[in-house]
């Protein structure tokens, strides 16, 4: 049988729909794949999340940018120096240092540390009124954990944030109204790690940044400026899925009340599974970008090499196919695959996934201990169009029981 053009597929464009999972949901009773504005192919079903580990698509590199006529100054450095944004063997010798010093093992050890922030931060708000849980939680605990994990001065933090703000935008496509903005930060950012990193080498600590130093040393094989952006990029990926991550599957669970109860009964039980549900229901990652390195028929359309392809983690996460009932939040659900796919597959398995699985189960846990009672208070939460989506707003009241 003859393969469908790509021309053929329907088009796509979720910026402008309420509702994104039952626009997705439509998509995919058409078919399997659809067509961006943006021109990239956008994959819609989980079986389709495969491609990530096949040799028939690699990562996506310096394209994004040059889509947009990106192709110098700061943004297009950092991804062309990213982990992230490399294939083979560059991004073999750029994960292999920040493999071993983030490991699980070590990531897992935070958990005391997730705990007592979080219950510092929760326990000076219970029966205050409604508060800003985005800010003045979501965003404080990943940001205060990367602080210490770093080194970095709890008083540099305020401004260490706003940089996060502005430079998580480098990584996909960006509004280029503030293409100024974001190089000015990413700019700071970069010099502020570059003094970090050197402090390391002059004089190493106990710490993850000077093992990570160590670890570069010993292989010998990255530029600085290399070795300067994988931080950069840790602390970005970190910091930005994990808030947004955090807020939706707190929102959700709050919105169960039955599923929130129990959670409050048994909160160190049911954390990895409220994750793994919180995750999966709400995902803040939109899509995983590859390139088509040669050309193949997909569920009957062909796809030539070069394509610029995607993954949709919403559509994947909601296959009626892998899930049961898949618009239903179900903390209690058995049919989560093991590995969870919002952290990707194969050699580009985000690297932080332990370190966001602790801060997201010891915050909802502590929150369940500390403050049973509490509730959300207007309107429940949105994320916004974009690479990673971001929360709009979410306030809470924090209660005893």
């Amino acid at each position: 049988m003859h393969a469908l053009s790509i021309a053929e597929a329907q088009e796509i464009d979720t910026s402008v729909v309420p509702d994104i999972h039952a626009y997705l949901a439509g998509l995919r009773t058409k078919g399997p794949i659809a067509r961006s504005k943006m021109g990239f192919i956008v994959a819609l079903r989980h079986q389709h999340l495969d491609l990530i580990t096949r040799d028939i698509t690699r990562q996506i590199e310096t394209e994004g940018k040059l889509i947009q006529g990106i192709i110098s100054g700061p943004i297009f450095d950092f991804i062309k120096s990213s982990m992230v944004f490399s294939n083979g063997d560059v991004h073999l010798r750029r994960r292999a240092p920040v493999s071993r010093t983030f490991a699980f093992k070590l990531m897992d050890a935070m958990r005391p540390k997730a705990a007592a922030l979080a219950a510092e931060l929760v326990e000076a708000r219970i029966g205050l009124g409604p508060i800003d849980f985005v800010n003045e939680i979501a965003a404080q605990v990943p940001a205060r954990i990367i602080a210490d994990i770093l080194g970095i001065p709890r008083g540099d933090l305020p401004v260490f944030m706003q940089w996060f703000a502005d430079t998580a935008e480098a990584l996909g496509f960006i509004n280029l109204d503030r293409r100024d903005e974001i190089e000015k930060s990413l700019v700071a950012f970069n010099d502020y790690v570059a003094a970090l990193l050197a402090d390391r080498r002059a004089s190493p600590r106990e710490d993850f940044l000077s093992q990570y130093v160590e670890a570069t040393v010993q292989d010998g094989e990255l530029s600085k400026d290399e070795i300067r952006t994988q931080i950069v990029g840790l602390i970005l990926a970190g910091s930005d899925t994990t808030r947004g991550s955090l807020c939706m599957t707190l929102a959700h669970l709050l919105q169960h009340v039955d599923q929130w109860r129990a959670f409050c009964a048994d909160p160190d039980g049911l954390k990895r599974a409220a994750v793994d549900e919180g995750l999966r229901f709400d995902p803040v990652i939109m899509g995983i970008p590859r390139i088509v390195v040669r050309d193949f028929d997909l569920d009957g359309y062909r796809i030539p090499a070069g394509t610029l392809l995607t993954i949709s983690v919403p559509s994947a996460l909601r296959d009626p196919s892998v899930y049961t009932d898949p618009d239903h939040f179900d903390i209690f659900r058995k049919d989560h695959p093991r590995w969870h796919p919002i952290f990707g597959a194969g050699a580009h398995r985000c690297v932080g996934e332990a370190l966001a699985r602790v801060e997201m189960e010891e915050i909802l846990a502590t929150i369940a201990r500390l403050a049973p009672g509490t509730r959300l208070v207007g309107a429940f939460p949105r994320l916004a169009p974009g690479p990673i989506r971001q929360v709009d707003r979410m306030e809470v009241e924090f209660l005893g029981g």
